[in-house]
């Protein structure tokens, strides 16, 4: 995941806050044990939150501990204990680090150089979770060739990577996934990519790279393109925020489950707007972010 998907804060309960930042410590503790020190420096509150999406899923429930750790020496702070689920979900996190850095690489982006910091921690990621290493693997692949195609039409564009987190989520639930926790992981993955796709819209346009709301849509600037397409891409949306409030209503929960409706309910539409609006100018996106 690439970082954004994160709680609307100030409707985050306490007890959810502090559960947060347990399972963002417990997940850096975790990454570090299964994939070793220098793959704790890739975890993003992405995996945090599958994380606590996961174990409640699964009906295990987390143990908070309080520790130190590297970067918070002088005081103890909660965090959840390492467990095989975290271990795992760790390992997926440095997977998805290290493929990203190799597309990045193939992109011609700086960034890719990065990949070679993972190198270790994605071999212990992959004899730990051979299974999670080739569901990625084969979706990277089937994504680079999508883009390579110069695909012009979303939907087929996010069709990899949306079937990426699906078989991740089948393969972390095991037992319990359902066709319900997969069309919820199905359409997060789609959103994930759509939103990565607007966040480097500008950047990707001026460097050339693949960047499919450029090819559907057109446009020199994000501005310019939202104010062509702003009623589809709209739909689009919605239609993922939909998905995710349909399926969610009916995946089964072991317990509260206050933090990921959170995010999945406000979190993401937030983040979507901002994503939207937050750096344009232009006149008809600013009316439009007042009236909303």
């Amino acid at each position: 995941m690439f970082g954004y998907i994160n709680p609307d804060a100030p409707y985050l309960f306490k007890k959810d806050e502090t559960l947060y930042k347990a399972l963002y410590c417990g997940l850096c503790k975790s990454i570090g044990a299964g994939c070793g020190q220098r793959a704790r420096t890739a975890l993003t509150y992405d995996m945090a939150f599958t994380s606590a999406l996961i174990h409640n899923i699964r009906g295990e429930d987390v143990k908070i501990i309080r520790a130190r750790c590297a970067l918070h020496f002088i005081k103890k702070r909660p965090i959840t204990a390492v467990d095989d689920t975290t271990v795992a979900i760790g390992c997926v996190n440095t997977l998805l680090a290290y493929y990203k850095l190799c597309d990045d690489k193939a992109d011609g982006d700086k960034r890719g150089i990065l990949r070679h910091l993972y190198k270790k921690g994605f071999k212990k990621a992959v004899k730990k979770h051979p299974r999670a290493e080739e569901i990625i693997r084969r979706h990277t692949v089937a994504q680079a060739e999508v883009e390579k195609g110069g695909c012009n039409v979303v939907d087929a564009a996010c069709e990899p990577s949306a079937n990426m987190m699906k078989e991740l989520s089948e393969y972390l639930l095991g037992e319990y996934s359902s066709a319900e926790t997969q069309k919820l992981f199905y359409a997060l993955g789609k959103w994930v990519y759509l939103a990565d796709a607007l966040d480097d819209y500008e950047k990707d346009v001026k460097k050339g790279r693949f960047n499919v709301l450029y090819n559907a849509y057109g446009g020199a600037t994000k501005c310019e393109m939202i104010a062509k397409c702003k009623t589809e891409m709209e739909f689009v949306f919605n239609s993922l925020f939909a998905d995710m409030r349909a399926a969610l209503s009916n995946v089964k929960f072991y317990f509260n489950h206050d933090l990921t409706d959170n995010i999945i309910l406000r979190g993401i539409p937030l983040k979507t707007r901002a994503l939207f609006y937050g750096e344009c100018k232009c006149k008809g996106a600013e009316n439009e972010q007042k009236k909303s």
